[in-house]
């Protein structure tokens, strides 16, 4: 076993120093996606980490402490009634404005807690796939019957996906699930309403710090909740700084001075909004990490997810980079020219082409619709357009890495799979009608 480690080590030595050997550091392709690489990665560390990973990250950590297994089971697991499950997961993204990096926090959470492997992957491809954001600037840019399609081709897709997951590794579903049959009765500790409102409220923040600026208007409510955004969080605040007290028990001396903190620090600088949430987020960790049982237990859990996932996701971040490049960038290896010479048309290669370069490149939430309308406009056929809506959002190279160290090397390959052989088979039949 010694030789086997020894050997390696020493064989990923020879393989880095043959990259570096062999660089084409001259060639302007490579610079560039090298520059494309960073550059991705420091918009995702700008606008994504703070906004998005770390309230989910909050979120899932809730799921696993605040929420019990019995729970979870009850309506996702061997106890459940397959069609509520697969019914609840398939809907769940409607009330998350998520990517497909930020559900995974979620996904694992809930899989670790004892949710079977379909509802679970339901739940995985629906959060990013049909957030209700997502699907109303999908029906007003790029126009209802891709709206449309979108929903019925995503709600379909998350339940379809599940149960051929399900049917595909029954035997291992079979055995957790005679586990699951097996454990007691536990009775919760805490209303589930208490729960679910604390649930609610950190759901409502992450919603309305991402609520995006509409591109084709600057008046009528979708603007008016984007220009009033940090002050629908601010009440959400409030009301997390009450549940804090009141539900998950901390002291009320850490709670109040961190709500002070956040309150003086929006007073000084009311014009840079951000800054206040960092704020909430510092105040509310030292809370956490100075209280004793399960508000110390939900800090764990969040810092375990972050620690799990987080590595991964950055090294995914700078391939998608170098692999794809950036909207504003020069491109990656592979040119954009070549994706829009390759999905123009209703083939079912562009489908397939538009499927993999949807899987593989990161959307963050509602940029794939820019992406698809610039795209559209440089020749792409519908089928392509809505095969790359239903595997965008859904996957991408960080998604794959984390859902692999959550599932698997064998089953995220056939989730990846599933995923890109129904985009194709959507897109086609949509553009063929």
């Amino acid at each position: 076993m010694e030789w086997k480690d020894q050997y390696k080590s020493f064989l990923w030595i020879i393989l880095f120093f043959l990259f570096a050997y062999f660089m084409p550091v001259e060639n302007i392709t490579f610079r560039d996606a090298i520059i494309d690489a960073f550059a991705l990665a420091k918009w995702y560390a700008q606008e994504h980490v703070i906004l998005c990973l770390v309230p989910a990250f909050f979120i899932a950590g809730v799921i696993s402490v605040f929420i019990s297994q019995a729970a979870v089971i009850k309506y996702f697991g061997a106890k459940a009634k397959k069609w509520a499950a697969y019914l609840v997961a398939s809907v769940s993204g409607s009330i998350l404005a998520v990517c497909s990096c930020t559900v995974l926090p979620l996904f694992s959470s809930i899989h670790k807690r004892g949710a079977g492997l379909g509802p679970a992957i339901a739940f995985l491809y629906s959060g990013p796939a049909i957030n209700i954001l997502a699907i109303i600037l999908t029906a007003r840019i790029l126009g209802i019957e891709l709206g449309i399609a979108r929903v019925i081709g995503a709600v379909t897709f998350s339940i379809v996906i599940g149960l051929i997951m399900s049917f595909i590794y029954r035997k291992e579903e079979k055995e957790r699930s005679d586990t699951q049959i097996a454990l007691p009765e536990i009775e919760e500790t805490r209303p589930i309403w208490q729960t679910t409102l604390h649930f609610f409220i950190l759901v409502a923040i992450l919603l309305f710090v991402n609520w995006g600026k509409p591109s084709d208007s600057t008046e009528g409510f979708w603007y008016s909740v984007y220009a009033n955004k940090w002050f629908i969080t601010s009440i959400f605040g409030a009301g997390f700084a009450i549940s804090m007290i009141f539900i998950v028990k901390v002291k009320k001396l850490f709670a109040l001075s961190g709500t002070a903190a956040v309150v003086i620090t929006s007073l000084f600088f009311y014009d840079m909004p951000m800054l206040p949430f960092i704020v909430a987020i510092i105040a509310t960790t030292l809370a956490l990490t100075l209280s004793e049982g399960e508000p110390n237990q939900w800090l764990g859990e969040s810092w375990g997810f972050a620690k799990q996932i987080m590595p991964l996701l950055g090294a995914g971040v700078l391939a998608a980079g170098f692999l794809l490049g950036t909207v504003e960038g020069d491109g990656g290896i592979i040119p954009k020219e070549w994706i829009n010479t390759l999905v123009g048309g209703n083939s079912f290669f562009s489908n397939f082409f538009a499927s993999v370069t949807g899987a593989f490149m990161y959307f963050a939430t509602l940029t794939e619709i820019p992406i698809l309308q610039g795209l559209i406009k440089g020749g792409m056929g519908k089928g392509p357009a809505l095969a790359l809506l239903l595997a965008g959002p859904a996957l991408s190279l960080p998604n794959m890495l984390v859902i692999r160290g959550v599932l698997g090397t064998q089953k995220t390959l056939v989730y990846v799979a599933l995923v890109i052989m129904m985009s194709t088979l959507s897109g086609f039949i949509y553009g063929a009608i």
